[in-house]
């Protein structure tokens, strides 16, 4: 395609299962987890070559106006959710926002990808597909048998990628190791593109109510300082839901591109080793903080201070933030959002 690439940049959610490094006050996108850039910076690098990509548009948030500004600037778009409603909703806050004939790129703020080319060119090649009137998820190369994420089956080949046969909910270990094992199933990233007045059309078809309310929403909005309030009462009638269930799952016409591209959605502290092994040493341990780690493997351990000793564990998380302490093994890092803690109790 000759026109840019229109990126769409979602700040939502507040990284709990990264307690008590990622809190209310600054949440998971907006803290340096690989790197020295945030994972919100790291996600407007991948789009910054111009003759690939416009300006983007971030959709957020009133609690994350400040990091964004912080972090990005004045340059690009802000579109201020008036309260959380899932992605549906704010994708199409943006698309609405956009001409009809923009070509979208939808994508999370808070996603690692460690290959900006394959992610480029897998970009450019939703974008075609988009261009055919296509709604184009990323499907993601799955290398371990992951049951934390959803999955996409292949269907038949098109130009630039391929028919979605089907949408699969997380499975089970032996579920997850059959789509290894199988070579058609790859993980739904939650990256998307589509024109957007297509996106609408779609939206329309299915969610009319939401479709409408967005419309609406956008229509009595006002701009303030550079940044774009959709109106509160409209907005907030709507009812929550992802892009997957809304649109996705019932489109006649999902497609997908494979790629490869080293992605993480560093859900939790277990991603984020895994996502670290270029930093772990020969046992398998990550650390950046004073460490003592003996007898030992596959080890997590981060501090802002104060010195970690393991002694003769294995596969556990050491969290030491601002005071507060995690310890948990590695298999129950998804449930770490459900302590009082990471809850704000």
């Amino acid at each position: 395609m000759n026109q840019p690439i229109h990126p769409v940049i979602l700040c939502g959610g507040g990284g709990t299962r990264l307690w008590p490094m990622s809190r209310p006050e600054r949440p998971k996108p907006f803290l340096p987890l690989l790197g020295d850039r945030t994972l919100f910076q790291q996600a407007l690098d991948r789009v910054s070559d111009t003759n690939v990509f416009a300006a983007p548009v971030i959709v957020a948030g009133d609690a994350h106006v400040g990091h964004i500004r912080a972090q990005a600037g004045t340059g690009p778009a802000l579109i201020v959710e008036p309260a959380p409603r899932n992605t549906a909703p704010a994708i199409a806050l943006a698309a609405a926002r956009l001409p009809d004939d923009a070509v979208m790129l939808v994508c999370p703020s808070d996603h690692h990808i460690a290959d900006t080319d394959a992610f480029v060119a897998a970009a450019r090649s939703a974008a075609g597909l988009a261009g055919q009137g296509c709604l184009v998820a990323f499907g993601i190369e799955a290398d371990r048998p992951e049951t934390g994420y959803g999955y996409l089956r292949r269907g038949e080949p098109m130009d630039g990628g391929y028919r979605i046969e089907a949408f699969v909910e997380k499975p089970d270990r032996d579920r997850a190791q059959a789509f290894l094992a199988d070579g058609r199933y790859s993980w739904n990233g939650g990256i998307f593109a589509f024109r957007a007045g297509r996106f609408m059309e779609e939206l329309s078809l299915y969610r009319p109510a939401m479709a409408e309310q967005v419309r609406h929403a956008v229509a009595k909005g006002r701009e303030r300082d550079g940044i774009f309030h959709p109106d509160t009462t409209a907005f907030c009638g709507i009812e929550p839901e992802s892009v997957d269930y809304a649109v996705m799952e019932n489109t006649g016409n999902a497609a997908m591109v494979p790629v490869a591209m080293g992605w993480s959605d560093i859900g939790n502290w277990r991603a984020l080793h895994v996502a670290s092994v270029g930093k772990a040493d020969p046992r398998g341990n990550v650390a950046d903080a004073r460490h003592d780690i003996v007898d030992g493997s596959n080890v997590l351990a981060l501090s802002d201070g104060p010195r970690i000793s393991v002694l003769g564990l294995d596969d556990v998380v050491v969290i030491v933030e601002n005071g507060e302490v995690l310890v948990t093994r590695a298999q129950r890092a998804q449930d770490v959002g459900n302590l009082p803690g990471a809850k704000g109790e």
